[in-house]
């Protein structure tokens, strides 16, 4: 297969249903050769943050001197952004040469678009021979297609409802599914809170006899002045002080104290040295996510203290959970300075999206809804209707992304602020039409 059917072959698969398992990846990996026997892991679960604390390790890990690949997902717009090693993403010509390798292999067996995804990046890992590699969980954790590696060290980032129809309608169900990347012996880093969640983590690395190091309690991240921020590490001697984070969002120093807290636990196998460190956590980037910047005549530019009206001002969120969406809120309120907010949104419509919406809606001052090209996408309408009757006299529909971008880029002055979130389809298809490919 060439690129372009390599890509069509895998986006087929998604007709098939989730299925949750490990059983069929272990016996398709074995009629490949077991490529992830021969490789090292971290492996990264929980709700929300997987993707900056891979991402940070990655950056880090590379500064270090070490090759290492990085299996993420979803992507915004190009099934790349899923696979790289070091700062490259995998090339057209490998992509399809590891999915003609898998097709060959299948026969008449049938897998998930995931789970051939993540054998795809185990085979080029492999290939590639990586000295780690990082591997972020599609979903849940126990029964997720990547839970068939034995990595060097677990991290869980938090746990949140999420994918309930999936993983449970209880915060400790959802716990208990996260919980299941814990190998025995094998040691975990944690940022889960004081409720539920803990309780069913420290009782799974009980059993397994993992040591747990948690977030706030083995190690933690102390904010400093001018947005400095201190490492304090579950060895003393590993402690930095003065750190800084390119990453938006106030939580985001805890996101990176997590990866150097892995890190931490690795550090014999693959050591890093401190000024690795502060330079990756200072080139840190993740499209998408928080992402902040303005646009002059088409073209991505710094955004300046003032308040130029012939600048548009961006803020790309993917939060698509509550949890997520609060992080978003609170962000907006102490982080971003704008004179009006126009929200663009979009939502799937198996989302809690009452809970999401009406958390955002009452600091928008004018609200596009649109539709991302999905069929689990809900119509405007349907959102409109969601919000108190108050709230419904600044909402407008759009029947495209890119009409909806148009409209708000008109209807935004030089202090406003464009805010496009709700969903990664959304932000996928909106950084795509603002910004071009994140995998050139």
């Amino acid at each position: 297969m060439n690129y372009q059917e390599a890509w069509a072959f895998l986006d087929n698969l998604q007709f098939f249903k989730i299925k949750l398992g490990l059983e069929s990846m272990s016996q398709f990996l074995d009629s490949v050769g077991n490529p992830h026997r021969g490789l090292r892991f971290v492996h990264v679960a929980g709700t929300n943050g997987k993707g900056s604390v891979s991402t940070t390790l990655r950056e880090v890990l590379t500064r270090g001197g070490h090759k290492v690949g990085l299996y993420t997902s979803p992507h915004l717009s190009c099934v790349r952004e899923r696979f790289r090693i070091d700062e490259r993403f995998i090339s057209e010509e490998a992509f399809a040469h590891q999915a003609s390798v898998i097709r060959a292999a299948l026969g008449d067996r049938q897998i998930t678009y995931f789970e051939f995804a993540t054998a795809l990046a185990l085979l080029w890992f492999a290939e590639e021979q990586v000295d780690v590699a990082i591997l972020e969980v599609g979903m849940g954790g126990r029964l997720d297609a990547t839970n068939v590696i034995t990595p060097l060290v677990s991290v869980i980032t938090n746990v949140s409802m999420d994918h309930e129809q999936y993983l449970g309608n209880t915060l400790a169900a959802v716990a208990f599914e996260k919980a299941g990347v814990i190998k025995p012996g094998v040691p975990v880093v944690a940022g889960v809170g004081p409720d539920d969640s803990l309780a069913v983590v420290a009782q799974v690395c009980e059993e397994r006899k993992a040591p747990l190091f948690l977030l706030g309690r083995e190690f933690d991240a102390i904010r400093g002045p001018e947005g400095s921020w201190e490492y304090r590490g579950i060895d003393h001697g590993h402690s930095l002080a003065d750190l800084h984070c390119r990453l938006k969002g106030g939580y985001q120093i805890g996101n990176a104290a997590l990866a150097l807290a892995a890190l931490e636990t690795i550090s014999e196998t693959l050591p890093v040295p401190g000024e690795a460190i502060r330079q990756g956590l200072l080139s840190v980037t993740w499209p998408g996510r928080l992402e902040y910047f303005c646009l002059a005549d088409g073209n991505r530019v710094e955004c300046p203290a003032d308040q130029d009206s012939s600048l548009r001002r961006y803020l790309l969120d993917g939060a698509h959970n509550p949890a997520g969406v609060e992080s978003l809120r609170d962000a907006l309120v102490s982080e971003f300075g704008y004179e009006h907010l126009i929200l663009v949104w979009a939502c799937m419509g198996d989302k809690d999206v009452a809970a999401t919406l009406t958390a955002i809606a009452p600091l928008a001052d004018r609200i596009i809804f649109t539709r991302p090209e999905s069929e689990r996408s809900a119509m405007p309408e349907q959102l409109a209707a969601i919000l108190p009757e108050e709230e419904r006299s600044k909402t407008l529909s759009a029947p495209t992304v890119k009409e909806a971008l148009a409209l708000a880029a008109d209807m935004a002055q030089g202090g406003d602020l464009i805010c496009v979130a709700g969903s990664l389809y959304l932000v996928g298809a909106a950084r795509k039409i603002l910004l071009g490919e994140v995998a050139p």
